[in-house]
């Protein structure tokens, strides 16, 4: 009987033990041993590695985080430690790999490939969304999710108070959850590492709402988009207002998944089991236009991440 390994690797992203629940289940169906690694390559390399059954994963859908853990490994960047690690893998005759993670997770899964030659499959899990070649990447819906609910939360006490209120949020090279989530909040200033915005424009509008009978203002601010206390200091002088600050931090990881990231994840399951049963390796699974595809890892890798320059401009034609 053939044999698939999964691993969670990276930042953990809300979904991925929805996927980890459909690989092992389709897996099996699909008449294969299921096995779990632990802690991600960290795992690989220690061998805490253990054959999973459709039990392993009851009442996982709804849970955040992963069940297999994930950690980072400096270590792996070493050849001789992935040979250490590849044989934990080769001494239970494991000769299939499912990651899911980030950009770093696909890379030292295209590594093992063209290494060792094991065949391995990578689904995007990261709550950035930061991977250019797949529109959606688990875990993200939920997060923007997360962000828009704080963002309602927030607005009561900005009306109450009269406030200039800042809300930051994870995405240091991708501004993908600012972006939709101050859209989706009708925030009145988004601000995206991608783009470079002069802070007195932002202050300037500040002004110009009030002017407009506006008492309170919502931006939201991706933590790569710049000097917050820049910010900070440009409004307070160009206003007279103090703007308050809440920064989400990994509130944005956790939580139960929507329903979007758990149809994803079954999807992205399904298709990457499909996949290792044609006999292909060195695959990403993504979405695009609705639809589940893959494409070779190395190219995958190569799909630089844009911002969508349209919905961008859209936050501003909707800000007034």
């Amino acid at each position: 009987m053939k044999k698939i390994a999964i691993m969670t690797s990276g930042g953990d992203a809300p979904g991925m033990n929805a996927c980890i629940r459909a690989l092992v289940r389709y897996g099996i169906y699909r008449e294969y041993k299921v096995y779990g690694i632990e802690r991600g390559y960290a795992g690989m390399i220690s061998g805490d590695i253990f054959q999973m059954y459709p039990r392993s994963v009851s009442d996982i859908i709804q849970r955040g985080g992963t069940i297999l853990k994930t950690a980072r490994s400096l270590e792996f960047k070493e050849a001789s430690v992935r040979a250490e690690a590849i044989e934990n893998l080769r001494c239970r005759d494991i000769d299939n790999l499912i990651v899911i993670g980030g950009d770093g997770s696909f890379r030292g899964a295209l590594t093992l490939h063209d290494e060792f030659g094991i065949n391995v499959i990578g689904i995007p899990g990261t709550i950035d969304n930061d991977l250019g070649y797949t529109d959606l990447t688990l875990g993200f819906d939920t997060a923007v999710n997360t962000v828009l609910s704080a963002i309602n939360n927030l607005r009561d006490t900005n009306a109450a108070h009269e406030r200039v209120s800042i809300v930051e949020v994870m995405g240091r090279n991708c501004g993908d959850i600012a972006l939709y989530s101050g859209l989706a909040g009708g925030c009145e200033y988004v601000l995206v590492p991608e783009i470079q915005t002069d802070f007195r424009e932002v202050a300037q509008k500040v002004i110009l709402s009030a002017k407009r009978g506006k008492t309170s203002n919502m931006i939201v601010f991706a933590e790569g988009a710049g000097n917050k206390q820049e910010l900070i200091d440009t409004i307070k002088e160009a206003t007279g207002k103090t703007p308050t600050v809440t920064t989400l931090g990994h509130i944005q990881r956790g939580g139960a998944p929507s329903m979007v990231d758990r149809v994803l994840a079954a999807k992205f399951a399904t298709h990457a089991i499909d996949l290792l049963r044609k006999g292909e390796g060195a695959k990403a699974v993504g979405i695009k236009d609705y639809k589940i595809f893959s494409m070779d890892l190395d190219k995958a890798l190569e799909v630089k991440k844009v911002v969508d320059a349209e919905l961008y401009k859209m936050t501003q034609q909707l800000s007034l």
